[in-house]
């Protein structure tokens, strides 16, 4: 058990207990389409029926859960066609994001790229010579931290979160194809280079196209 029961509707507890359920799903311990029954998750992770019930709603918000018929919870599946879908939103809400953060013209914002850009740069070679599930970890978190600061001066809350949302989604496949070691890391240190060298000279379009491309091979798609 991970967290304890304070009573009540502690939005710490469900805001770990969330964090926690959504980690064990994008690293495969809690498999696609698998049932999650409210007292063996109590168990194992700790919470209220009413904290847990809480993060089972905010995580089927996310994606990251599907409600059942039987009024139950399992698992988002994780289909080819899952797969195409998640692509399709996140090129269409991180190419929007990033445009709009393109036209602000901030160097606080360039600065925070570049930090970001430097960070996963660090995880990806902290994956390759030690890839274990701690550093996998630190990899996972550099990857989305790249993806939130490319769209925070986009200037719409809401264009954030949706877009923090499919990437949450995506999670599982890319560790996944950590795990296989099916990431070409050179390719990819290459294309953030051509990234970063095109915010910082406002090409927005190179830009664009490269965090598409970008997108797309994290996911290997086409």
């Amino acid at each position: 058990m991970l967290f304890g029961d304070r009573g009540g509707t502690d939005e710490t507890i469900v805001a770990m207990l969330s964090s926690a359920i959504r980690r064990d799903i994008s690293f495969g311990v809690l498999r696609p389409d698998e049932k999650l029954k409210i007292e063996a998750l109590r168990q194992r992770y700790g919470g209220s029926n009413h904290s847990m019930r809480e993060t089972l709603r905010i995580l089927t918000a996310e994606g990251m859960v599907e409600a059942t018929n039987q009024r139950g919870f399992r698992v988002t599946s994780a289909t080819e066609d899952d797969l195409k879908d998640i692509l399709l939103m996140r090129i269409e809400t991180e190419r929007l994001g990033l445009k709009r953060s393109l036209q602000s013209d901030s160097v606080a914002w360039e600065s925070q790229v570049v930090a970001a850009f430097h960070g996963l740069h660090r995880a990806d070679v902290a994956v390759q010579e030690t890839p274990n599930d701690a550093i996998a970890l630190d990899w996972d978190e550099a990857s989305r931290a790249l993806s939130a600061a490319l769209l925070s001066a986009c200037g719409s809350r809401r264009l954030i979160e949706t877009a923090n949302k499919f990437y949450n989604q995506s999670r599982r496949y890319l560790l996944a194809l950590l795990r296989e070691g099916q990431i070409d890391f050179a390719a990819r240190e290459k294309r953030h280079q051509i990234l970063r060298e095109a915010i910082l000279a406002r090409n927005d379009e190179l830009a664009l196209t490269t965090l598409e491309e970008d997108i797309r091979a994290a996911l290997k798609t086409t």
